[in-house]
C-alpha cells in the first residue's frame, strides 16, 4: 500500500476510534450520574415554613439542572458549591399544596437522573402537639444497656464495632424492639416521657454505643433497628401514655460520617476537618471580660479527635441542623427534644435554630443541656431570658445541673448541717430563670457516678433522693435502674460503670427489674417507692404547678411546701442518724389550722399541732 495513503488510513482509523472512545466516555460519564444521598427524603405539605432545602449528593450532580413539575411546588434557588458533587435546591411550597409524589429531574446535555421525592401529609394535630412539662416524668433509657429484643441486629456484617458484653465501651445489643417490649414497665412505673440517648446511626470503629457521634443524621443505627421501629417505639408509647423526646447532638459528629469523606465545602465542619480541641471554657460566651479567642475556641474546637466540629456559621450546614431536628419530630410523632452539649453551639445558630422550631411547634418542648453549677451560667439559654449582652434564645428549658450537683452533693455528706443549705440557698436563686419551674432536674445519668453508690448505699439518703426529685417545682428525670439501686464506682469518671446493663433485659438474666425475679428485698422496696411516688405524683396539679415555701435548713433537716388554692403538701427531709422533733411554730404560715397530715409514702398519719417528728435518716410528704 502506498505509504501515504496507509498513513492516511492509519489515521482515519485512530480517529474513529479516538471518537468511539469519547462516545463510551460520554456514556460511560452519563451512567456516572447517580444521587447517593437526598435529604430530607421526604417532607411534608402545610408546614409552617413554607421552604425546605433539599441537600443532593453524588457524582458531578451540580453539572445537572433540577426541574419538577408539581402544583403549588416550586424550586426557588439552586446553589452550587466548590465540591460538584452537591447540588442544594430550595423548595417553596404553596399552603394549597396538596401531599403527593412527584419526579424531581436532573438534566443536562441529553444526560440525567431523577428522584422521586414525596411530600406527606401531616398527622392531625401535629403543629399544636403537646410537649413534656412539668406534670411529666422522664425515665432516660441507654438503648445498648436497657434491653435486648432481638438478637438478629446485634453485630452488623457491614459495621466494624461488634457485639462484645465483656467490654464496657463495647456494644451489648440493646435495642428499640427491647425498649417496646419494656413500655409497659415504665409505664406502670409512672413515668409518661422516655429519654433514650441518641439512636442515630453511629458507624465509628470502636466505642459506638453512646450515640454522641452521628455518622447518618437520617437513619437509625441497624443495630438499634430501623427507622420504622423508631416510629413504632413512639406509636406504641402513645397509646400507653408515654412520649418520646428525641436526644439530639448540634455540635459535632463522627469522624467516619459520610460527609467526612466528601465534604460539601471545605469549611463544613470547623478548621477545615482538622481536629482542635476545645478547652471547655463555657463561660467564655457569656463573660464581659472573656478574650475573644476563648470564646471561638470553645464553640468552634472540637468535642473529641473523633468528633469533628459543626461550622452552624455556614447557612448550609444551619439549615441541615434545623431541617433534620424538624423532620425527626414530624416523622415519629415526638413530643421534644433533649439537646446536647447545647452552649457548644454557635450562638447566633441558636438563637435561629431555637426559633425555627418553636414557631413550627409552638407547644413543644425543648431542654438544653448545659454543665454548669451557676444558675447565673445556665439560666443564659431559657427562653425568656434577659441577658446583659442582649442575647436572645427561643429554648424552653434547660437541664438543672446546678440543683442536681447541689443535692447529690448534700446526700453524700457525712456531716449534717451544710449540704441542705446549699441547696436552700441554691433554689433561692429561682429568680434567675424566666420558668424555673420547666427546667428538668434530674437524681443521675449517663455522665455521672449512680444515686446509690453517691449516698453511700445508705436507704434512708436514697429515699430523700427520691422524695425530693419528685416534688421539687421541676420536670423529674430519671435514671435507668435506679428504681433497682444499681451502682457504679464514685471515683474518677468511669462511663463504663455508669452504663451497665439493666438486670432483666437479656436472655439468661438471673436478676429482673422487669419480673423481680432475683431482686433483693430492698430492690424490690426501692422500686415500689418510686413506682408509688411517681404515680401519687402524676395526678398532683399541686406538685405540677403549684407554689413552693421553704425554710432555711437547719441541724441537718429541711422543710419545704408545695401548694396552691386547694391543697398544701409538706416535704421533709431528716439527714441525721437519731430522729428529731421540730417544732411546728415555726411554720405557721403553712401550717396555720391544720392538724395534720398523712404521709405518701408510709401511710402514716402524722400530728403536727405542736411538732413534726422525723424520723432518722427520713423523708416524709404529708398531704395536709
Amino acid at each position: 500500500m502506498n505509504p501515504t495513503i496507509k498513513a492516511r488510513a492509519l489515521s482515519a482509523l485512530s480517529a474513529i476510534a479516538a471518537a468511539c472512545l469519547c462516545l463510551g466516555a460520554g456514556l460511560a460519564q452519563a451512567k456516572d450520574y447517580r444521587i447517593d444521598h437526598l435529604e430530607p427524603p421526604f417532607w411534608w405539605a402545610g408546614m409552617q415554613e413554607k421552604k425546605v432545602q433539599l441537600m443532593v449528593h453524588g457524582e458531578r450532580i451540580a453539572e445537572l439542572t433540577p426541574a419538577l413539575s408539581w402544583p403549588g411546588v416550586s424550586i426557588e434557588r439552586v446553589t452550587r458549591v466548590a465540591n460538584k458533587n452537591y447540588l442544594f435546591i430550595d423548595l417553596l411550597i404553596a399552603p394549597s399544596t396538596v401531599p403527593g409524589k412527584f419526579d424531581i429531574r436532573f438534566d443536562g446535555a441529553g444526560k440525567g437522573v431523577k428522584y422521586s421525592y414525596e411530600l406527606l401529609a401531616r398527622a392531625p394535630g401535629s403543629a399544636a402537639r403537646k410537649g413534656f412539662d412539668s406534670s411529666d416524668a422522664i425515665y432516660q433509657v441507654m438503648p445498648d444497656r436497657f434491653a435486648n429484643g432481638s438478637a438478629a441486629n446485634d453485630s452488623v456484617a457491614a459495621m466494624p464495632d461488634k457485639l462484645d458484653r465483656k467490654l464496657g465501651h463495647g456494644r451489648h445489643g440493646g435495642d428499640l424492639q427491647g425498649m417496646i417490649d419494656r413500655l409497659g414497665y415504665i409505664a406502670d412505673l409512672g413515668f409518661t416521657q422516655i429519654w433514650p440517648t441518641p439512636l442515630v446511626e453511629n458507624d465509628m470503629d470502636n466505642y459506638s454505643y453512646h450515640g454522641y457521634a452521628a455518622t447518618d443524621h437520617y437513619r437509625i443505627d441497624a443495630r438499634y433497628g430501623s427507622n420504622a421501629d423508631y416510629k413504632r417505639l413512639a406509636d406504641e408509647g402513645r397509646k400507653k401514655g408515654v412520649g418520646i423526646i428525641q436526644d439530639v447532638v448540634l455540635s459535632h459528629i463522627g469522624l467516619n460520617h459520610w460527609w467526612m469523606k466528601d465534604m460539601p465545602t471545605p469549611d463544613w465542619t470547623n478548621h477545615g476537618g482538622k481536629f482542635v480541641g476545645t478547652q471547655h471554657h463555657r463561660v467564655s460566651v457569656q463573660d464581659p471580660y472573656a478574650a475573644r479567642e476563648d470564646g471561638q475556641n470553645f464553640t468552634t474546637g472540637w468535642f473529641g479527635p473523633n468528633m469533628p466540629d459543626m461550622n452552624q456559621t455556614n447557612p448550609l450546614v444551619a439549615t441541615y441542623l434545623i431541617q433534620n431536628n424538624i423532620w425527626w419530630i414530624e416523622y415519629a410523632g415526638l413530643s421534644g427534644l433533649r439537646i446536647d452539649t447545647y452552649g457548644y453551639s454557635d450562638g447566633a445558630f441558636l438563637t435561629e435554630y431555637t426559633r425555627r422550631l418553636m414557631a413550627e411547634y409552638p407547644n413543644l418542648n425543648m431542654v438544653g443541656e448545659e454543665w454548669h453549677k451557676s444558675p447565673a451560667v445556665v439560666s443564659r439559654w431559657q427562653r425568656g431570658k434577659r441577658n446583659f449582652d442582649g442575647y436572645v434564645n427561643s429554648l424552653p428549658s434547660v437541664m438543672d445541673f446546678p440543683m442536681a450537683e447541689a443535692m447529690r452533693g448534700a446526700l453524700a455528706e457525712k456531716e449534717t448541717g451544710a449540704g441542705f443549705q446549699d441547696v436552700y440557698e441554691l433554689l433561692s436563686q429561682d429568680y434567675l430563670y424566666p420558668d424555673p419551674g420547666n427546667l428538668v432536674l434530674f437524681e443521675g445519668n449517663h455522665d455521672v457516678p449512680r444515686m446509690f453508690s453517691v449516698v453511700g448505699e445508705d436507704q434512708g439518703m436514697y429515699r430523700i433522693a427520691m422524695a425530693y426529685l419528685m416534688t421539687m417545682p421541676r420536670i423529674p428525670q430519671f435514671y435507668y435502674g435506679t428504681e433497682v439501686q444499681m451502682t457504679s464506682t464514685t471515683k474518677g469518671r468511669d462511663d463504663s460503670s455508669y452504663r451497665q446493663d439493666m438486670p432483666g433485659g437479656w436472655a439468661g438474666d438471673k436478676v429482673s427489674a422487669f419480673t423481680g425475679e432475683g431482686l433483693s428485698a430492698a430492690q424490690r422496696g426501692a422500686q415500689a417507692l418510686v413506682r408509688k411516688l411517681a404515680n401519687w405524683r402524676k395526678n398532683k396539679s399541686v406538685i405540677h404547678h403549684g407554689k413552693m415555701m421553704h425554710y432555711g435548713a437547719e441541724n441537718g433537716t429541711y422543710v419545704y411546701f408545695r401548694y396552691d388554692g386547694k391543697q398544701k403538701v409538706l416535704v421533709a427531709f431528716n439527714k441525721n442518724g437519731k430522729d428529731v422533733a421540730l417544732p411546728t411554730a415555726r411554720f405557721h404560715e403553712m401550717l396555720g389550722g391544720v392538724a395534720g397530715g398523712v404521709d405518701v409514702i408510709s401511710g402514716q398519719r402524722f400530728d403536727l399541732r405542736t411538732e413534726l417528728k422525723l424520723p432518722a435518716r427520713s423523708a416524709v410528704i404529708l398531704e395536709l
